[in-house]
């Protein structure tokens, strides 16, 4: 506590308008250290610039502010306006997101900075206009520059003319919001390069606001994740962006061109909205929601060290889980050992990759932790429940999978909605008409017709690729939370297969349940992968993050494959 210079407690603020109350930021606490860096992310409308401009005291009516804002001894909002301005610009300074807003288009670039230094210190003329030759060759500018209005810089430019304002009264806090908004790249690149020079030089507490994560992961140590005015995450900025634990921080992270650089970007399904009173702010978008999440409004709790989440259900939680899994065969009076010792382990919402040559073990361990075949020793947990037999795959939101062969795997000489509706009218689940309903369902959602003439055909009339999307309708009438696709492509043309891999993803991502996808195409992989487990011989031989084992494999087996796809 010694070294906080600036602490948040209990911070909240409201828009009143119209006689409505629209809450944007709720309850929020933190503290910013001497020469720290906290980063705030989350989508456009989540309130992060509410909370920026709350702590510099700029809220007026209709908003309400309420909570404390600690500077040393003094809590801020219980300051007058006048008391509040000595701590402006000379502790606490802000560069805002807008340059052309905010910047006065009639006064020259000189005249702006030094009325920051003119009313807010006691520098007489001579002096004041030497801090703003220093400030504008900090912040890369040549002095001439003073004489140019706002609208004859380029957008970098203006950026860093606001940089040199925030820092014209040399604050101990820095907040900076959205500072590389509509730049290029290269302009990006020199504005985060600035920040973070003068933030080693000058020692200030740094908060970037910002919806962008490659701003965030190169300015930042520490991360405040933001949806709906809550902070639903927080931690160490590589830590949370390597292994994030909440499916919000999940979800920005993956539609990061800027982390994900080989992967098909997919936003997060729905928008954000204002959730019911006593009810999880992203229940409504949530791909793992229990009732609970309907009554009980989570609270920020430490998961392990460090790592603190809003969830009820204490972040993404893992739906399965292989634990020392061995097989063997017998042949020929041989035995061959297709699963030795294999870990494995599923979370909600996302999509694990396994990869290897053929022979190596993939559909095996496939079979045992569907349950289709035994393990000869080891267990495999869905849900926290040891799969036995069909015990996951004979039940609604169990495990489905999908067959590398749609010849094979659909009977022909079915109908379409009798290949479809088979396990619902298995299991009897729901009336007729609700089976029809939910065939139907289907089928629109992997994009084929639903009318009934084609709802009557036999499945010997259809192309590899439309039996492999009836294949892929008959898992989504049960409503998996984990889906297993084995080589689902590999018998298809290279246009039908990018249909319907592109096709598969999108339905992952929109109706959220978690995928193991088994391939032995590298760059396959690649596009849809989360994570990934490299298999050979029957062993795990390495797992991680996707992006590490593409990037920096640790085995050379491994290194061997990825150099086939670079």
């Amino acid at each position: 506590m010694e070294n906080t210079i600036l602490r948040v407690e209990n911070l909240s603020v409201c828009y009143n308008m119209d006689k409505n109350r629209t809450p944007v930021v709720n309850d929020i606490s933190f503290n910013l250290e001497r020469g720290s860096s906290l980063g705030v992310i989350g989508e456009s409308g989540s309130g992060k610039t509410s909370l920026a401009m709350a702590m510099m005291g700029l809220l007026k009516k209709p908003a309400t502010v309420t909570g404390q804002i600690h500077y040393g001894d003094n809590d801020l909002n219980r300051l007058s306006e006048k008391e509040r301005n000595c701590y402006r610009w000379g502790k606490i300074a802000i560069v805002f997101q807008n340059s052309l807003d905010v910047l006065n288009p009639v006064l020259t670039v000189y005249e702006q900075i030094s009325e920051c230094i003119h009313q807010h210190t006691e520098l007489k003329s001579q002096e004041a206009y030497k801090r703003v030759v220093r400030l504008l060759e900090m912040v890369g500018l040549e002095p001439s520059w003073s004489s140019y209005y706002p609208h004859q810089l380029s957008g970098g430019m203006r950026q860093r003319v606001l940089i040199a304002m925030a820092l014209s009264c040399e604050p101990e806090v820095l907040i900076v919001d959205e500072p590389t908004t509509a730049l290029d790249a290269i302009a990006k690149d020199e504005i985060i390069k600035l920040l973070s020079r003068l933030h080693k030089e000058r020692k200030f507490a740094l908060m970037v606001v910002s919806h962008e994560m490659q701003v965030i992961a190169r300015l930042t140590s520490r991360i405040m994740v933001m949806y709906s005015g809550h902070i639903v995450e927080e931690g160490f900025t590589k830590d949370v962006l390597k292994n994030p634990m909440h499916p919000y921080t999940r979800g920005l992270i993956h539609a990061s061109p800027a982390i994900n650089p080989y992967r098909d970007l997919w936003g997060i399904p729905g928008e954000q909205e204002n959730s019911s009173t006593g009810q999880c702010p992203f229940y409504n978008r949530c791909n793992q929601k229990v009732e609970q999440c309907r009554t009980k409004v989570p609270q920020l709790e430490y998961v392990s060290i460090e790592r603190r989440v809003a969830c009820n259900r204490k972040g993404i939680v893992t739906l399965l889980r292989g634990e020392g899994i061995h097989k063997s065969f017998e042949f020929k009076g041989k035995t061959v050992k297709a699963c030795e010792s294999c870990d494995i382990e599923i979370r909600s919402g996302e999509v694990v990759v396994l990869i290897g040559e053929s022979g190596s073990g993939k559909t095996t361990l496939v079979g045992i932790l569907s349950g289709i075949l035994p393990a000869d020793k080891g267990e495999v947990l869905f849900e926290g429940e040891k799969v036995q037999g069909n015990s996951a795959t004979c039940r609604k939101n169990g495990i489905q999978i999908v067959f590398q062969d749609p010849f094979s795997a659909t009977n022909e000489h079915l109908t379409i909605g009798q290949v479809i509706s088979e396990p619902l009218d298995i299991l009897k689940l729901g009336t007729k008409v609700e089976r029809a309903e939910k065939v139907k369902q289907a089928l629109k959602d992997v994009q084929l017709p639903y009318d009934d003439e084609f709802i009557a055909r036999k499945c010997y009339s259809l192309s590899g690729g439309q039996r492999q999307r009836v294949a892929l309708a008959r898992s989504l009438v049960m409503e998996p939370k984990l889906l297993i696709a084995d080589e689902i492509s590999s018998m298809l043309d290279p246009s039908t297969q990018a249909n319907v891999l592109r096709l598969l993803k999108g339905l992952q991502n929109t109706k959220g349940f978690a995928m193991l996808y088994i391939t032995h195409d590298l760059s396959l992989a690649q596009k849809i992968a989360d994570r990934v487990y490299v298999m050979y011989k029957g062993k795990i031989i390495e797992h991680g993050p996707a992006a590490d084992i593409f990037e920096c494999p640790k085995e050379s087996y491994t290194s061997k494959l990825v150099q086939m796809i670079t």
